[in-house]
């Protein structure tokens, strides 16, 4: 049951981080001769990546919360 629980903060910890820290996607649109126009795309996790880290680190926590009271 604990390395369940470590599992799940790990993998909420990671999911949140992914949604957190954006990308910037860069690419050439146009090329004319020595001039080229590019486009920056920023990115971020989808809002569900967000729910299912945010779920899955409460209940890690949880689980290790629970743990303790038992010992």
């Amino acid at each position: 049951m604990k390395s369940l629980a470590i599992a799940l903060v790990i993998i909420g910890i990671g999911a949140l981080g992914y949604g957190i820290f954006g990308y910037f996607d860069s690419r050439t649109t146009i090329e004319m001769g020595s001039m080229s126009a590019t486009v920056t795309e920023h990115g971020a996790a989808p809002i569900a990546a967000l729910v299912i880290g945010g779920i899955a680190l409460i209940g890690g926590l949880l689980l290790l919360a629970n743990e303790r009271r038992r010992v």
